[in-house]
């Protein structure tokens, strides 16, 4: 039988779904009803939320493990990296997924967690002007200009020199970002931070900064959504939700000098430029590679669970652990058909080295 803190989760995802479905929801679009239907099978529930950027395949993940483990349910609700982390700190959850990893300071206010690797993906610039027929392409220094709000109109002389020959369109730039906490504003801005001084200064990165212009949306969906439904929009997403949406996506120049388009592939070479980096710390940023790294995407993050190290319920704590181990080795092999990149071999033995230090009163849980 499932436990009463179980059954209390799976009543609260029936409920959530429902009022969701009844209600004018402005983040991400919630898990279908379907979903959470409950089996007689099931016998421990996982409640996790956060992270926007992995939720596609978050949901793909889900899915698989559950037709292969039927006794686990997960219920996974994408609500932002902040969200998600507030909800761990305040013992709502299992487990959070973030885009930002917390850095030394922050973890001292929560109780010890382990902040586990799962994904690596990119960010990208989406943008509607209907009458180009390319992508286009932006310098890092005119990416930030835009977001700046020191480029206000697509025919800027700095546009021009990136797209030669284009004809550009005489219209206002309209810049649209997050209005909520998010992991894929932590990338974006960490990569602006990272190339432009003037940004760094003024702005900064994190889950949520002081954007200096534009228009506020709630989730990736929100973001796209306002792009899609109005021209001459210019805003940042994840990939997978971009090509979903069927938007285009900017090429960035890298440090190479090369604009290079937002691909697995493009991230996976992202990834590669920082393995040393890495091996010592899978939290380091891998924004903005370096001039050696000539086919990387420079806009790109890895993603992390964030799940205690400790914990009552011994049953529950091996299904996270059975389930998070599964995300970072045969999980892996869903990334490039959904627009993420593979963890390089490094970074997932780490993370199952972290998985290692899991708990239940004081005693490990080990690898079923």
């Amino acid at each position: 039988m499932m436990s009463r803190r179980s059954v209390m989760l799976v009543c609260s995802a029936l409920l959530s779904a429902a009022l969701l479905a009844g209600c004018n929801y402005g983040g991400e679009e919630p898990v279908k009803e379907k979903d959470f239907a409950v089996s007689t099978s099931v016998k421990t529930a996982i409640g996790a939320a956060g992270s926007t950027f992995v939720n596609p395949i978050m949901q793909k993940w889900i899915s698989t493990y559950q037709q292969a483990h039927p006794a686990v349910l997960v219920n996974y609700r994408p609500v932002g990296s902040g969200a998600g982390i507030a909800a761990l700190k305040n013992s709502e959850l299992e487990i959070a997924a973030s885009d930002m990893p917390l850095n030394d300071e922050q973890l001292k206010e929560m109780a010890p967690v382990l902040q586990v690797p799962i994904a690596a993906g990119a960010v990208c610039a989406v943008y509607n002007l209907p009458a180009l027929k390319a992508p286009l392409r932006f310098s890092a220094s005119t990416l930030a200009g835009i977001f700046i709000g020191n480029i206000i109109s697509w025919q800027d002389p700095a546009i021009a020199r990136d797209n030669p020959g284009v004809a550009l369109p005489h219209a206002a730039i309209i810049v649209v970002h997050r209005a909520e906490g998010s992991g894929t504003t932590s990338i974006f801005t960490s990569y602006l931070t990272k190339v432009s001084p003037e940004w760094s200064k003024k702005i900064g990165n994190g889950l949520t900064v002081n954007w200096p212009v534009g228009i506020a949306q709630q989730g990736s969906t929100g973001v796209l959504d306002f792009v899609k439904q109005s021209v001459g929009t210019i805003g940042y997403a994840e990939l997978n939700y971009a090509a979903a949406q069927h938007l285009p996506v900017a090429s960035i120049q890298n440090r190479a000098g090369v604009f290079v388009a937002p691909s697995s592939a493009s991230t996976t070479a992202a990834v590669a430029a920082f393995d040393s980096e890495l091996a010592q710390d899978a939290r380091a940023s891998i924004v903005d590679p370096p001039a050696s790294a000539k086919e990387a995407y420079p806009i790109a993050g890895i993603s992390f669970f964030l799940i205690a190290k400790d914990g009552t319920d011994a049953v529950e704590r091996q299904a996270i652990r059975d389930f998070t181990q599964y995300i970072v080795t045969g999980g892996q092999d869903l990334s490039e058909g959904l627009d993420y990149a593979r963890l390089p071999k490094p970074v997932q033995d780490h993370a199952i080295g972290l998985l290692g230090q899991m708990q239940s009163n004081g005693q490990p849980i080990k690898a079923s």
